[in-house]
C-alpha cells in the first residue's frame, strides 16, 4: 500500500492523517508534497479554522524511511538533499500557516516524526507515547527542524541529552518539560486534540494568526522592534470587526461567535 496522507473534515477543523501502515507511517516525499499543498488549500478556506495532524493507527511516525535512505546512498547525495528540501518545505509550511496546527500522538514519534510534531503549535500526547531523536542511533544528524525548535524549547543540556542520546522519551516527561501540552489516554490524543482545536475554532482567527506571527517572530527580535510588533497587531485586531463582537459579547455576557 502506497504511503499516502489522509485528510478529513472534523467540523472546524481539518484532519491530516499520515498512512503508511507497511513502515509504521514512515514519512516520504510524497507526504511531504501533500502536507504542503493541504495547508495551502486550508489557508484560504475560512471553514477551516485549525488542522490536527496524526498518524492512522497505533503509530504517529517512524520518522525516515530507512531502506529509503539505504537506497539514497547509492545516489548523488544531491538526490537526499532534494528529500530533505521537501520534508523542510512542509515544516516551514505548519510554522508560518496563520491558523493553529496540532498534532496528535499516539504510539511512536520517531526521528522526523518527531521533527514533526515540534514543529506544530500544540502537542497531545497518549499516555504510551514515545518520543525519540533516532537519529544519533543511526549515525545521522538531525532534519526537520529538531535541532532548532528542541534548542528553543529546552535547556542546551536537555537539547543535547534528546538529540545526542537518542534514548525513548516517554510523554509524561515532555509534559512535565512544558514540550507536550495535554496528556490524553490511550488511543484517545486524536480526540482530545479535537476538543482543543474546537476551543480554538471558536476563539477569532485573525487574533490567532496574529498570535502564531507573533511568537514565530519573538526570537529573531529586540523588545523594541516587538513591541511596535504587538502594537501594530493590537491596533489591527481592534478595527477588526470581530473585536466589536467579542467586547460586546463580553459586555453582554455572551458567547461570541466569531467571523
Amino acid at each position: 500500500m502506497a504511503a499516502e496522507l489522509k485528510s478529513r473534515s472534523e467540523g472546524r477543523t481539518l484532519v491530516l492523517s499520515i498512512s503508511n501502515p507497511e513502515n509504521r507511517n514512515a514519512l516520504g516525499p510524497e507526504i511531504y508534497a501533500a502536507g504542503v499543498e493541504a495547508l495551502n488549500a486550508a489557508d484560504s478556506n475560512p471553514e477551516v479554522r485549525s488542522v490536527v495532524i496524526t498518524g492512522e493507527g497505533s503509530t504517529f511516525c517512524a520518522g525516515g524511511n530507512l531502506q529509503r535512505l539505504l537506497g539514497n546512498r547509492q545516489k548523488p547525495p544531491e538526490v537526499q538533499a532534494q528529500s530533505i528540501e521537501g520534508l523542510h518545505g512542509w515544516i516551514e509550511a505548519i510554522r508560518t500557516f496563520p491558523k493553529p496546527v496540532i498534532a496528535a500522538v499516539e504510539g511512536a514519534a520517531a526521528g522526523a516524526g518527531f521533527s514533526l510534531a515540534l514543529a506544530c503549535d500544540l502537542i497531545v500526547a497518549a499516555h504510551d507515547a514515545v518520543f525519540v531523536m533516532a537519529y544519533s542511533g543511526v549515525g545521522l544528524s538531525p532534519d526537520g527542524g529538531a535541532s532548532w525548535s528542541l534548542a528553543h524549547a529546552l535547556p542546551r543540556q536537555l537539547a543535547s541529552e534528546l538529540l545526542m542520546g537518542g534514548e525513548r522519551t516517554t510523554a509524561e516527561r515532555l509534559h512535565a518539560l512544558g514540550v507536550v501540552n495535554r496528556i490524553a489516554g490511550n488511543g484517545e490524543a486524536l480526540a482530545e486534540a479535537l476538543n482543543l482545536a474546537e476551543r480554538l475554532n471558536a476563539r477569532a482567527p485573525n487574533v490567532m494568526a496574529s498570535i502564531k506571527e507573533l511568537l514565530g517572530d519573538a526570537d529573531g527580535a529586540t523588545l523594541n522592534r516587538h513591541l511596535a510588533a504587538e502594537r501594530d497587531h493590537f491596533v489591527r485586531n481592534l478595527h477588526h470587526p470581530n473585536a466589536g463582537i467579542g467586547i460586546e459579547a463580553f459586555l453582554g455576557k455572551r458567547k461570541p461567535d466569531y467571523r
